[in-house]
């Protein structure tokens, strides 16, 4: 049998208790934090670093993935792509066509190689010395026609004085004129082709390494 002794203690106790549970609050449920680190294997574009290039390393590129068909129908396309385009250009000054669309159809060939076979096996085997020559070829081609002219007893690019030294001069200058043009488009357009492809971060620091 307890006593008011005993009564008064139980009372106090009981006051604690709800006082600490109300200080205490409704229960907390504790939220995981989620993983904010990221998948390496995701690419994801930081935009431009602070050197300005926007171009991603080659270890964050996508891996090239070869197609039998795509191969395929690029190796049988290919050789056609290029004949047009040569055709565009000898036949500029004649009909529909001219030097810039020639050298831009010309380019498409080397795009399409490049889509299908992988950008750098491609520029590997068409590098840039190769480039060089043809727009060396192309602006050569160029500049002898048009000085040309000068031998003919004209002014600088005048086709028409060609007609005194050879029989249709003119048409066979002109046409010459076309396929530097074109020489000279294709191979430019080649190049920025293999500059973005390959990666613009990659080219300087070959440039660098060179300067070293």
């Amino acid at each position: 049998m307890s006593g008011p002794d005993d009564r008064e203690t139980a009372g106090i106790d009981a006051t604690t208790d709800r006082a600490v549970g109300a200080d205490s609050g409704p229960d907390t449920v504790t939220t995981p934090t989620p993983d904010t680190d990221p998948d390496p294997d995701m690419v994801t574009d930081t935009g431009p670093d602070s050197a300005g290039r926007v171009s991603r390393p080659a270890a964050e590129r996508q891996p090239y993935v070869e197609s039998t068909i795509i191969m395929t129908t690029v190796r049988v396309i290919a050789p056609f792509v290029l004949t047009l385009g040569a055709f565009v250009m000898f036949h500029g000054a004649s009909s529909a066509g001219g030097g810039f669309q020639g050298g831009v159809i010309a380019a498409t060939t080397v795009i399409m190689l490049g889509f299908a076979f992988g950008i750098n096996p491609v520029a590997d085997r068409l590098r840039n010395e190769y480039l060089g020559v043809l727009l060396i070829l192309g602006v050569g081609t160029f500049l002898a026609i048009g000085f040309g002219g000068y031998l003919a007893g004209d002014t600088f690019l005048e086709v028409s004085a060609y007609e005194t030294v050879i029989d249709h001069g003119s048409k066979y200058s002109i046409e010459l004129v076309e396929v530097g043009i074109g020489v000279v488009v294709a191979g430019v357009i080649t190049g920025l082709f293999f500059l973005l492809g390959t990666g613009i971060d990659s080219v300087a620091i070959g440039t660098e390494d060179d300067t070293e």
